[in-house]
């Protein structure tokens, strides 16, 4: 299969590592608006650098990988069904939910797959939480609880195109939720602005709380920071009938000293490059099986939606200081 990477930043890189990680995909060509980044890539995978016409315009391309800014993913998944080619796309589908139903609307007469990249639902440790969950080796799952702490906080000119700490980081969250305990009923949000002045000064908020309830009375929390010091802090942790399940931290190293002063171990791994790898290489996986052997897409068009309409009520929820429902003909719930 035959593939072509739009998008040549860190995320780019990430992605291009993964696809040559299957025998079965083959990185052939990269564009990017920065040429010198596009250039590159290509030289370090022996592949060329091309425009993005070129790139759609190649019948022998079987498969784009959306890896640019996200102002570009919506125009560009239109671009990829026109010119009949196998979709790979990284959240979020847009900033405009309006915009993502389009999207869905475009994607859903297309033959071949269009997957959207929540790499998270891939990582092997959360993956294996939604088996147990699903067999009810916990019984009934009752309370949710999801925690994702960044590091360190993004530049603030990242901050002010990013569409907002509910769009840009707790979308992960919100699909995560989804992934485990399907679609809410409401959400609240809580929102302050600790870490940086400037965050707030941007209008965004740089940590937070959203509480979700669902139909049957089930509970799901996600809190986010953009400042923990320790490191990468990525936890699942689920309550049920007859018992919890837990995806703890990745640590930088498993040795643990035992003292008279204490025990200690290593801290979590710094930042997504070191905590998801593993979950990008089983993520492209995925989506080849989905082109190449016809398997379903894990990670569709409407679970972009649904994380994307999960953020949209939690800023209305955070700016109007009420609980606002899902609505379920808008996320196919």
């Amino acid at each position: 299969m035959k593939v072509a990477l739009f998008g040549a930043g860190r995320i780019g890189k990430v992605h291009a590592a993964s696809i040559k990680t299957d025998p079965r995909s083959e990185l052939v060509a990269v564009t990017d608006v920065v040429s010198e980044a596009a250039d590159a890539l290509a030289l370090e995978h022996g592949i060329k650098a091309r425009s993005a016409g070129d790139i759609l315009a190649d019948a022998s391309i079987d498969a784009i990988l959306i890896a640019s800014s996200t102002n570009t993913h919506a125009d560009l998944i239109e671009a990829g069904v026109k010119s009949n080619k196998a979709i790979f796309c990284e959240k979020p589908i847009d900033l405009s939910l309006e915009r993502a139903l389009g999207i869905r609307k475009v994607a859903a007469g297309h033959g071949k797959p269009v997957m959207m990249g929540f790499n998270r639902r891939f990582d092997p440790n959360f993956a294996a939480l939604k088996v147990a969950l699903d067999s009810g080796e916990i019984g009934k799952g009752e309370l949710l609880a999801v925690t994702s702490y960044d590091p360190a906080p993004p530049p603030v000119s990242y901050i002010k195109v990013s569409g907002g700490l509910f769009r840009d980081m707790m979308i992960h969250d919100f699909d995560m939720c989804s992934f485990l305990f399907g679609l809410p009923k409401t959400v609240m949000a809580h929102g302050s602005c600790l870490v940086d002045p400037e965050i707030g000064k941007a209008g965004d908020v740089d940590t937070a709380v959203v509480v979700m309830t669902y139909e049957d009375g089930r509970i799901a929390t996600i809190r986010n920071s953009r400042r923990a010091p320790y490191g990468y802090d990525q936890r699942v942790e689920v309550l049920g009938s007859a018992g919890t399940l837990a995806a703890e931290n990745e640590i930088e190293n498993t040795v643990v000293k035992s003292t008279a002063a204490g025990v200690m171990s290593a801290k979590p791994v710094y930042f997504f490059l070191e905590r998801y790898m593993r979950a990008y290489a089983i993520e492209w996986s995925a989506f080849v099986d989905a082109c190449v052997d016809g398997k379903p897409v894990p990670a569709g068009i409407q679970d972009g939606v649904n994380a994307l309409a999960l953020a949209e009520a939690a800023n209305r929820s955070l700016s109007e200081g009420r609980p606002v429902e899902v609505t379920p003909g808008l996320t196919g719930a």
